[in-house]
């Protein structure tokens, strides 16, 4: 692009987990005559509806959403190949002059289709190998003890389950001998292909834990139970990394006997509030975005007509 004003002009709907992401975005979207880019690491795959929140077929039905049902549980998925797919997909839309708006919660997946990732592609296979054969016998929290010493950064960013983005972090610190993170910083995220306006979904922090644990209960009322079941039952392991994400690996153990049911939905409301203070963290740190509650839908059109110069 040879200047600012050739830009595609894109609208980030970004905040907390059970902040209301979506049914914001989707009024907005309407109003604008857009379409909803998903910005989330777990709607992109089929089969997985209940614990990921997607979108009801009403929302869809309102508004065109992408990057929804993409991928099947088992299918190797990163933020490279995110951006890649959505990026493809806005510049598709602006040629038909309909207005992006990207919505999730994945603050890697936003940041790598606003700026791009660093190469990808530093892999040693005998060093993943062992790393897995490690995580097979050890464990994720040992793996995870040891980036903390190696790469601290990234060992804070990531939880002790996550295995695949601990294995894949230490991969690159022992092919590479430098932390991922320093990666990602040297790299510079500078590549910028949109105009992005940032709206961040934010609200008291009593409320907000207070409704995600009212989603847990809806989710639980929904079949979240019968879901994971279901998806046993197709031959997707416990162990994918889709399967080990937030309430899937709960249900997974409970269903399996590791868990009681009061234990399980314990953790699962517990971790989803943690993982709620993780975004706000991430989100936090970006002085672009302009902070909104869900409830300020009117001062939202205000700032995005003014971004679209329809004012």
């Amino acid at each position: 692009m040879s200047s600012e004003t050739e830009k595609p002009k894109i609208i980030i709907i970004c905040g907390p987990t059970g902040i209301g992401k979506t049914a914001v975005a989707v009024d907005l979207a309407q109003h604008f005559s857009g379409q909803i880019i998903g910005a989330d690491s777990m709607q992109i795959y089929k089969y997985m509806d209940i614990g990921t929140a997607k979108p009801t077929a009403e929302e869809q039905n309102r508004v065109a959403h992408h990057m929804i049902d993409i991928a099947e549980p088992d299918e190797t998925f990163d933020a490279a190949r995110y951006a890649g797919l959505a990026r493809a997909k806005i510049f598709a839309l602006n040629q038909q002059n309909i207005t992006p708006f990207v919505v999730g919660g994945t603050g890697l997946y936003i940041k790598a289709l606003l700026y791009g990732l660093f190469n990808a592609a530093v892999s040693d296979p005998d060093v993943r190998r062992r790393l897995k054969e490690e995580a097979a016998v050890h464990g994720s929290e040992y793996l995870h003890a040891r980036l903390g010493r190696l790469d601290p950064e990234s060992a804070r960013r990531l939880h002790t389950h996550d295995t695949y983005r601990i294995l894949r972090a230490l991969e690159v610190v022992e092919t590479t001998g430098k932390p991922i993170s320093r990666h990602h910083q040297e790299h510079g995220f500078l590549e910028q292909p949109f105009r992005s306006l940032k709206i961040g979904l934010n609200m008291d922090r009593t409320d907000l834990y207070e409704g995600i644990n009212a989603r847990v209960d809806a989710m639980v009322s929904a079949g979240f139970v019968d879901e994971v079941r279901n998806l046993l039952a197709r031959g997707y392991a416990g162990d994918l990394k889709s399967m080990q994400s937030i309430g899937y690996r709960h249900m997974i153990d409970y269903i399996e006997d590791r868990l009681s049911w009061e234990e399980c939905t314990r953790t699962l409301k517990r971790d989803h509030r943690r993982y709620a203070k993780r975004q706000l963290t991430w989100f936090g740190a970006d002085p672009e975005i302009i902070w909104e509650k869900p409830g300020q839908t009117n001062a939202i059109r205000i700032i995005i007509e003014k971004f679209t110069g329809e004012a």
